[in-house]
């Protein structure tokens, strides 16, 4: 397929264009949130960011415009395993792409350019290094660039989580093609600093600037901190067998020590880092993709653009260094909108490693010194409140888009604080004996000094501080250490005190700690504690899951096992094949005729042709064998 280039009665691409491709090419009868929005403006030669949440669709919002524009869509992405993923599954559909990268021997680059020079790709995915090339130049000089889209775009951004200097040469890029092309740009999270970066850098010209929600209700969010994550792990993989998932650890170490774990009792997991080889870490990916090995145990240096529909869990061995990596990391959950879990294993010791870390990536020739400062700010900052979030006893949901600029519900009843009954315990009294010793102290000590100082401790810290002469020494002796550091981490998530940035943070007052207690604040303040870890909404959890599952589960088997057998044959993910949710829906509704295929999501014209047949001789065979049961 070259193109399905159609016009609306008014002779520009819109919106009967956009919803055909869809329909015909990729299965699916209509867009999801913004995604119409979104190509429509790029078909209207209007420029455009899209803030959209993993799994939201981000793709088909510069595929489908690549499809109906008359030229070639340059597609820069920094991420091999992303453009591996979609040019095969565009390949399935019958649309022609490829993709430019290091991956490639010469001759496949030599031929990849020659049939690119011919007109024979759509969409050509390019790493951003390959942009400035001579080769790549010569090419884009002598045909029409219709699009840019740039994937990972805050990327771009010195101040975003991910920052890429290869990125800048996206900015060159642009200035040397003849005609400036659609720019599109394309991210799961940005703060509101990382948009702005995002719209400056790149150039964007009066943008559509979609930002369509970071919330992804299929999502279950859960904080546990276990005397033993081993044991911790090993119990969850045990109720969840036959699940693909990753496990994440922020350092090789850790991945090596969980992964022979996992090996040393039959568990079939793979492992990602950058100590192993090329070949190794592409032999781990592969294996994981393709289900040999449903579990991958990996630092971050894994994930980014791994399209895998099926990963029902995400866990966090290690707390990561700040929300937006959290988020993105555990978006690679769910993808295909069905339940899935993202769980977090937190220690003390997670907080010191990413200190560890953050200092290890100041080290960088290219940056001076107020640049160092102002990063080492923002980075300290950012972990602290990764921290809290491991901490707060309010909804985890609401906690992380809070932490992106998005206000809505306190009550998610799909993450483990919302499921869990806490009693209220006033502390009010505690909370101003706190800030009046961090007040009476001068506000110049960190935390482990004030709590031992309120409750009396006389410990080193103590004495070369002098603080056992402090009016408040000892007033909180009736309370344990660990209720105290609890009550203390609330007043920092609920901004009563605040930490200082820094190698040696300070705890210091805000303007309503202040208040708190030199004002006539009459305020209450209420510490939620957890019962027994009970689940309040255990019932609502269980229809959520129960909602997602196949009505005729041991077809849904059938076809799964047919799905990995094709896969092994036409040598792609199985996924890429069908998703878990289209074979749930094919489970579900069993269609028995080609117009009752086509209205199962995710079966386009193509699929069909391909695929669509055999899976409804299967659903056949399954109805034939229920009718002789009965009749038996």
């Amino acid at each position: 397929m070259h193109g399905v280039r159609t016009k609306d009665k008014g002779g520009d691409l819109g919106v009967s264009d956009s919803h055909k491709v869809l329909q015909e090419v990729f299965g699916y009868s209509s867009f999801r949130e913004g995604q119409e929005e979104v190509i429509h403006a790029a078909l209207k030669q209007q420029d455009v960011l899209g803030i959209m949440p993993t799994g939201a669709g981000k793709s088909l919002c510069y595929q489908i415009p690549a499809l109906l524009f008359d030229g070639i869509t340059v597609v820069v992405s920094p991420l091999i395993s992303l453009m591996k993923d979609q040019v095969a599954a565009l390949n399935q559909l019958g649309v022609h792409a490829a993709f430019i990268n290091s991956s490639l021997s010469e001759g496949q680059y030599r031929k990849a350019m020659a049939n690119a020079c011919r007109g024979q790709y759509k969409i050509i995915y390019v790493a951003p290094e390959r942009l400035m090339t001579e080769s790549f130049l010569s090419f884009t000089s002598c045909v029409e660039i219709s699009m840019l889209a740039v994937d990972e775009a805050h990327c771009i951004s010195q101040w975003g989580q991910d920052f890429r200097p290869s990125y800048i040469k996206i900015v060159d890029f642009i200035q040397t093609l003849p005609k400036r092309p659609v720019v599109a740009a394309y991210t799961a999270t940005a703060t509101k600093a990382v948009k702005e970066d995002i719209i400056c850098i790149l150039g964007l010209k009066n943008p559509y600037v979609a930002v369509t929600g970071y919330d992804r209700e299929n999502l279950f969010f859960a904080v546990k901190k276990p005397q033993n994550k081993q044991q911790e792990l090993l119990f969850y993989l045990q109720k969840n067998k036959n699940s693909s998932g990753i496990i994440y650890c922020n350092t090789r170490k850790n991945v090596e020590e969980v992964y022979d774990s996992l090996i040393e009792r039959g568990y079939p997991a793979a492992r990602y880092h950058a100590g192993l080889c090329d070949s190794e870490r592409k032999q781990s990916q592969d294996d994981f993709i393709y289900d040999i090995r449903p579990i991958m145990v990996a630092t971050n240096a894994f994930g980014m653009g791994i399209d895998k529909s099926n990963v029902r869990f995400v866990i966090h061995y290690n707390m990561p260094k700040d929300i937006e990596s959290y988020y993105q990391e555990a978006g690679r959950a769910g993808r295909d909108g069905e339940p899935a879990e993202c769980i977090l294993l937190y220690s003390g010791q997670d907080v010191r490693i990413n200190e560890f870390l953050i200092e290890k990536q100041l080290e960088n020739d290219e940056l001076d010194f107020e640049e160092r400062k102002l990063i080492r700010e923002r980075d300290s900052e950012r972990l602290q409140k990764m921290t809290f979030y491991c901490f707060t006893n309010e909804c985890l949901r609401d906690y992380i888009l809070r932490y992106f600029g998005e206000y809505g519900n306190t009550f998610c009843g799909n993450c483990e604080n919302c499921l869990t009954e806490f009693d209220d315990i006033d502390v009010t009294q505690e909370v101003s004996t706190l800030i009046r010793m961090v007040h009476a102290s001068g506000e110049r000590y960190g935390i482990n000094a004030i709590i031992e100082a309120v409750h009396g401790s006389k410990t080193a810290k103590v004495h070369k501080f002098h603080l056992e002469q402090s009016p408040g020494f000892g007033s909180l002796n009736q309370v344990t250490l660990v209720r105290i550091r609890q009550i203390l981490n609330d007043m920092l998530l609920k901004g009563y005190l605040y930490l200082t940035p820094g190698d040696y943070p300070i705890l210091k007052m805000t303007d309503k700690g202040h208040n708190l207690i030199f004002g006539e604040s009459d305020e209450k303040i209420i510490l939620k504690l957890p019962k027994e870890i009970e689940k309040a909404h255990t019932k609502q959890k269980q229809k959520k899951t129960a909602a997602a599952k196949a009505k005729y589960p041991i077809l849904f088997e059938t076809l799964r096992k047919r799905r990995y057998e094709m896969a092994q044959k036409n040598h792609v993910p199985p996924y890429i094949i069908f998703s878990d949710k289209t074979l749930k829906e094919m489970s579900t509704y069993l269609p028995s005729t080609k117009e009752a295929m086509l209205q199962i999501n995710g079966v386009g014209e193509k699929k069909y042709e391909k695929y669509g047949k055999e899976f409804m001789n299967l659903i056949q065979e399954y109805k034939a064998s229920e009718e002789l049961k009965e009749l038996s």
